[in-house]
């Protein structure tokens, strides 16, 4: 079905597991789909757990920059100026809180932070920071390691807890109860990695921050996702579409579920709303 009876004004679209294929890349079809969707009038827009600074491949492949919903709501950056329009931060104190917490819950724990400055690679500062012995969730490592005290003392856009013989539900289901309200929690892999953000940011929050100066109305976006940090635009959206390939909570929670990220399940449903 057609979100709402019409095509949507906005289309946000979650990247890994959802835009990129299993090979990361953005296939020709999935391309040609987002660009037909655009000159067709729809905005589109990336809402993901990435800083800034992992976008660039992303707009290359896309053929055009597209804002983006980064963090996980935490940054919305626009990449055809390389320029952080906002951000949201965890202060250095609730760091330290969080910290504390994270060590009572889950001793062990390695931590890290994301850091932002005014563009993706803003050079004043390492913006990946994070404790002796992090093990890194991903294979492109770009962490620097400090201690802890330095990597507490400056505010952050995300905390990230790294238990890698743990899985991210279990470690989510742990931390959650210690946490509560203090902060949001979420994954976007089950590889043992916790991610961290303000309180009441989500990639929701962001998406409703991004389109509030367009005019358009949350119950316009159709959005595209795939994992729990997915979870609370697919709700809001006015059509949440879950990936094939999805966690079975967004599975459960989505309006629609299209084929997998490598079955082109993102082009199927645009082709479908925007046919000519």
């Amino acid at each position: 079905m057609q979100p709402h009876g019409g095509p949507p004004a906005l289309i946000a679209s979650d990247v890994d597991g959802t835009l990129l294929d299993d090979t990361e890349n953005i296939t020709a079809r999935t391309r040609d789909a987002v660009h037909a969707a655009v000159d067709s009038g729809a905005r589109f827009v990336l809402a993901t757990g990435r800083p800034p600074r992992w976008i660039a491949p992303v707009v290359d492949a896309l053929g055009f920059a597209p804002m983006a919903v980064c963090a996980n709501g935490a940054v919305l950056y626009d990449p055809a100026t390389d320029r952080v329009v906002s951000a949201r931060t965890l202060s250095a104190d609730s760091l330290v809180k969080l910290a504390e917490v994270v060590g009572r819950a889950l001793p062990g724990a390695g931590l890290a932070v994301e850091r932002i400055g005014e563009s993706a690679h803003d050079a004043a500062t390492p913006q990946f920071v994070s404790s002796p012995g992090y093990e890194h969730a991903w294979l492109n490592p770009d962490n620097t390691e400090v201690s802890f005290e330095d990597l507490l003392s400056q505010p952050a856009i995300k905390l990230l807890v790294r238990k890698a013989d743990m899985s991210s539900a279990a470690m989510a289901e742990q931390l959650q109860a210690h946490i509560g309200t203090a902060a949001e929690l979420t994954y976007s892999t089950n590889h043992g990695l916790i991610e961290v953000v303000p309180a009441g940011i989500t990639k929701a929050s962001g998406i409703e921050e991004l389109i509030a100066p367009l005019g358009i109305g949350i119950e316009q976006v159709v959005a595209f996702g795939d994992m729990p940090n997915d979870l609370p635009m697919l709700v809001r959206a006015g059509h949440g579409v879950a990936m094939g390939n999805a966690h079975p909570d967004v599975l459960a929670a989505a309006a629609e579920i299209t084929t997998p990220n490598s079955d082109d399940g993102l082009a199927r449903v645009l082709e479908r709303i925007f046919r000519r």
